[in-house]
């Protein structure tokens, strides 16, 4: 199983990249792969985003996001969604790529009030990519990096029964052909 992180945040080595690590490994210890998840940041790659044809790292970056098992897709909270960095990235994905891929939502908010974001907006346009998207996307609070650790592990235990019962599923339907 491959766990890959598409950081969607401007500025580089940013907090929204920080909590998408910890909670892809915190999915990951619970479904069986301890490995560090295959990090994509979107800030190293923004240059070459816009590009009639892409450039060969961006091309890289979206292989590898279409060919994971899990996609923990994270941004902060720009304009009550997620930001138009990531939405340049994924509008490079035909439809369908992630129709074997689980997706994890994940918002960084500075402010409560944008908690459905997430739900409303994000997870959509991950199923519109054909991801399977069988949890409830996280909307991570600023407020909250300081027990991040206790946050992320509360909800990384709520979700990876479903993960791993998404995978399976896809697993076989795969197998049916």
């Amino acid at each position: 199983m491959s766990i890959v992180v598409l950081v969607g945040n401007p500025r580089p080595q940013s907090r929204t990249l920080q909590v998408a690590v910890r909670a892809a490994a915190a999915v990951g210890e619970r479904t069986g792969r301890a490995d560090a998840p295959d990090l994509i940041d979107l800030s190293a790659l923004a240059p070459g985003l816009l590009n009639a044809v892409p450039a060969s790292e961006v091309q890289d970056a979206l292989d590898r996001v279409a060919g994971a098992d899990v996609l923990v897709v994270a941004s902060p909270t720009y304009k009550a969604t997620y930001t138009g960095l990531l939405k340049v990235f994924l509008d490079r994905l035909p439809g369908g790529a992630l129709a074997s891929t689980v997706a994890l939502p994940l918002l960084v908010m500075g402010d409560a009030k944008h908690a459905l974001a997430v739900e409303v907006h994000l997870r959509p346009l991950l199923v519109e990519l054909g991801a399977a998207v069988p949890t409830p996307g996280l909307a991570f609070p600023e407020s909250r990096f300081a027990d991040a650790e206790e946050v992320l592990d509360a909800w990384a235990g709520l979700v990876a029964p479903q993960v791993t019962a998404a995978l399976a599923g896809r697993a076989v339907a795969a197998a049916r052909g």
